[in-house]
């Protein structure tokens, strides 16, 4: 008896607890929705900081904006990319221009890196050597020297694998972007 008893109390306590979550859930669904929204259309122009306009780009299996100025002239692409880090995912946005020649900027859009040392990928040091870098031939991670060629990034100390991790999902998604432009996945 003693244990039905318990079971009992367990089962409505877990109901209860469940659908409390869901509840809780369903009501902040559209709150974070809302929020990631805003940080995507922040990064935007952040990489593209003429840009007064957008308009979203069908691409296969990734985010791609094109950029408008005030006059409805197009600055470029920004593009959403993620991969894998040190610790965990990293999602960047990455700014281009119309050709696909130069890097206008990039911003981390999420990140698990580790603390102090994997986290500089946020700083302005590290994420300013992309602005104007060309992409083609890929960009090339140096360490220990200056950088010397327009498509090279100098890597974190004691950060290596993810200023590497950067730059690879730096290329991989602007080589994901002209295949999907060149297949025609413009609208």
């Amino acid at each position: 008896m003693k244990v039905v008893h318990i079971v009992a109390t367990l089962t409505i306590i877990g109901i209860i607890a469940g659908g409390s979550l869901s509840l809780v859930n369903n009501w902040a669904a559209p709150k974070i929705a809302l929020n990631q929204k805003a940080e995507i259309e922040r990064a935007i122009f952040l990489v593209h900081q003429e840009g007064k306009n957008y308009e979203p780009l069908n691409a296969n299996g990734f985010e791609v904006f094109k950029v408008y100025d005030e006059q409805k002239n197009s600055l470029g692409y920004s593009l959403v990319y993620s991969g894998n880090g040190f610790q965990g995912k990293i999602k960047i946005m990455i700014g281009l221009t119309e050709d696909l020649n130069k890097i206008t900027s990039i911003e981390i859009l999420e990140q698990s890196e580790t603390p102090g040392l994997g986290t500089k990928i946020l700083e302005p040091l590290y994420k300013d050597q992309y602005k104007g870098l060309t992409p083609v031939p890929a960009i090339k991670l140096v360490k220990g020297i200056p950088p010397e060629n327009p498509n090279e990034v100098q890597a974190i100390t004691g950060a290596t694998i993810s200023s590497r991790s950067v730059v690879n999902i730096v290329n991989e998604g602007i080589s994901k972007l002209r295949e999907s432009l060149n297949k025609g996945a413009e609208k």
